[in-house]
């Protein structure tokens, strides 16, 4: 019987599947068209699976390995099905082989039903729970059903009443495992994850270190503003590229991202895994009802809905997604760190506010102000723009228009009109000239980097401001660009290069101040007092960290000043955002508790007397913090308080040049 029912089932199955591959890949190319390697990725994708994604499942040790164990025994036993009961090749050799596959799946099914007795609140229910059985009776029933084949029983054993029972146990577990990774259900993930490594929107993702600081893709991709066919960001599903559809789609539902997100532990309506399913809902069409995941915070399940073409905020009716829920992200990539398929969250968030900025002008709260200080006076918060150096009017700064070129072009960025981040730009400048670094600032010049603006979805502001940034560097000759603020540090490392630099130095670097400092200590340029401070912990920005790998430096710098770092529970690439990124601080949508309180929570669990940071927001953001609470200091000042003067400013210059720089040096201290 069963060498009858085995055959059909299975063939029948992977008809079924392939319909439902092809219903799938048509529900993706909804989205807009985008340029793929198509032989080449899905020649890549087994070692994109295998070996590049690894790091990041195996942060979660037990699913790591009970993955290997289930997914690994599933792909083989899938093939040795096939081959031994579909097209009946009885070898006992393929038989043993299929009995070690089904038993190695069937151990790692054990263990995820172990995982799904109590469940994580991040990890969704409803049909996520009877996985395990259906993995346990493929596993088993192919197993049983194989023992025959392999000499180890009979071939006319159990007769036809355990005949039917397999059959049944094997229709089970093949419709799950095959028909529900095209149909849709918790393996779905199985086939468009795949796909989506093979076709990933950022294929150079794959190819860069986890945690190296150079040439990470984490820019945001321009919008093509003179082409008046182009679209201005995302109004409904169908507007996103297609793989970015697919990347939707491959979401496992995990709630690894829902864990990482600030906005969703401060109970602001955002959930980044439900966010991602909202827009499967929307590309096939429907409700939220059957979502069986944790919701935003403060909206139940239940009312929110769209279709392919239709609207994903509509100014009135359902919403496939609420404006707030876009507007709580703090742009942290938290969610897109943590994610083992490697969707990208925070690409998809800025692409909708693009729409409801650029087309509907529907920025919320001081969104508008900031907006329009931007374009009409190059700068957030309104100020004369040429009153950019007036804070610096005692320390005779060089100026790129008077010297033509420098070693170092100092980026300023608009803290120059905050009094608290001139301190750390004052020591920053005290810390340069101790070491003698050959630097200039662009001075009224300068204008605002344009990141927020990018990040509040006006990419027509933004690329105005670059572009006048491009023309004016382009004036002059250096080698290095530093600057303290992480924020301008990625548009000018990894967003500028899109919008076309070609008349600017191609030698150029661009370096964040804890990086630079530490290069200047390693070269033994700058030496320091003893450190008698107190403890100090050390909270990573997300622009520097997650954005651009840099997690070492700063703690280098730390450690040369003889500081041993408290780490926070959530440091490095889990660090906490201060919430300070993405315009959050702008749009200020309610939650049940602040952010930075929440990381100064982190910081209070250790004790520390002093955070040391490396950006003006989680400055800004950190002292907001009512006290009593840990002192706030930038890397900068750390540094420059420490410093021995003579002794760094003496190396290799005469008398009188040592004594001109003691003169600067001191006229710049805080």
């Amino acid at each position: 019987m069963l060498d009858i029912l085995l055959p059909i089932l299975i063939f029948s199955a992977l008809l079924l599947t392939v319909i439902g591959a092809v219903r799938r890949f048509r529900l993706w190319r909804q989205g807009r068209s985008a340029p793929v390697d198509w032989v080449g990725g899905l020649l890549k994708m087994p070692r994109r699976y295998l070996v590049d994604l690894h790091h990041i499942v195996d942060r979660d040790k037990y699913i790591s390995k009970t993955h290997v164990a289930t997914a690994g025994g599933f792909v083989l036993a899938a093939l040795l099905a096939i081959i031994v009961h579909g097209f009946g090749l009885h070898s006992r050799i393929l038989g043993w082989a299929l009995l070690a596959a089904t038993a190695c799946m069937f151990t790692g099914a054990l263990f995820v039903a172990k995982r799904r007795v109590d469940p994580p609140s991040r990890l969704s229910k409803g049909p996520w729970m009877r996985l395990p059985k259906s993995l346990l009776a493929f596993a088993a029933s192919f197993f049983i059903v194989t023992l025959p084949v392999a000499g180890v029983l009979p071939a006319d054993f159990g007769g036809w009443i355990l005949a039917a029972i397999l059959a049944v146990g094997v229709a089970w577990g093949v419709s799950e495992m095959f028909l529900g990774m095209t149909w849709g259900g918790p393996v779905k993930h199985a086939f468009a994850g795949a796909l989506h490594l093979a076709w990933h929107r950022r294929p150079e993702r794959f190819t860069t270190p986890h945690n190296a600081s150079a040439a990470r893709s984490s820019g945001l991709k321009a919008l093509d503003l003179d082409n008046p066919k182009s679209t201005l960001g995302v109004e409904k599903p169908a507007d996103f590229t297609w793989n970015q559809l697919l990347g939707f789609d491959a979401c496992v539902q995990c709630g690894r991202c829902e864990a990482m997100c600030p906005a969703f532990a401060a109970g602001q309506p955002l959930n980044p895994k439900k966010l991602i399913q909202d827009m499967v809902i929307g590309m096939r069409g429907g409700t939220d009802a059957n979502y069986y995941g944790s919701p935003y915070p403060g909206k139940p399940v239940g009312e929110h809905g769209g279709s392919p073409n239709g609207p994903i905020v509509p100014r009135e009716g359902r919403a496939l997604v609420d404006a707030e829920t876009l507007w709580s992200c703090t742009t942290c990539r938290a969610c897109v760190e943590e994610c083992p398929m490697m969707i990208e969250h925070v690409d998809a968030i800025v692409d909708m506010r693009r729409f409801l900025t650029l087309e509907h002008g529907n920025t919320p709260n001081k969104g508008a102000e900031v907006l329009d200080n931007l374009i009409a006076t190059d700068n957030p918060g309104g100020f004369d723009p040429d009153s950019r150096l007036h804070w610096a009017a005692d320390l005779n700064l060089p100026l790129m228009a008077d010297k033509g070129e420098a070693d170092v072009l100092l980026w300023l960025g608009d803290g120059v009109f905050d009094m608290r981040n001139q301190r750390t730009l004052r020591s920053l400048i005290k810390v340069l000239r101790a070491a003698e670094v050959d630097f200039a600032v662009l001075g009224n010049e300068e204008r605002d980097s344009g990141d927020v603006a990018r990040r509040l979805g006006d990419e027509a502001t933004f690329q105005t401001l670059a572009r006048r940034n491009i023309r004016t560097m382009s004036q002059y000759r250096f080698s290095r660009i530093v600057t303290c603020d992480p924020h301008s540090f990625h548009v000018l490392k990894n967003e500028y290069g899109e919008l076309g630099t070609a008349d600017m130095p191609s030698d150029y670097e661009v370096y964040h101040h804890s990086t630079f400092i530490n290069e200047l200590v390693k070269g033994g340029r700058l030496t320091f007092k003893t450190w008698k401070g107190g403890s100090v912990t050390y909270h990573d920005p997300c622009y520097l960290g997650r954005y651009n790998g840099e997690y070492e430096a700063p703690r280098d710098v730390l450690r040369a000043l003889g500081i041993e770092v408290k780490e926070m529970a959530r440091s490095g690439y889990r660090s906490r955002c201060c919430g300070g990124g993405g315009g959050a601080p702008i749009t200020d949508i309610p939650g049940k508790q602040r952010i930075p309180d929440m990381r100064m929570g982190d910081v209070r669990e250790t004790g520390a007397d002093t955070v040391a940071v490396g950006c003006p927001q989680c400055t800004a953001m950190l002292e907001g913090v009512v006290e009593p609470r840990a002192d706030i200091k930038d890397i900068a000042e750390l540094v420059a308080d420490a410093l021995v003067i003579d002794a760094s400013a003496g190396k290799g210059a005469s008398n009188r040049e040592a004594s001109q720089t003691q003169r600067n040096v001191e006229e710049v201290t805080p």
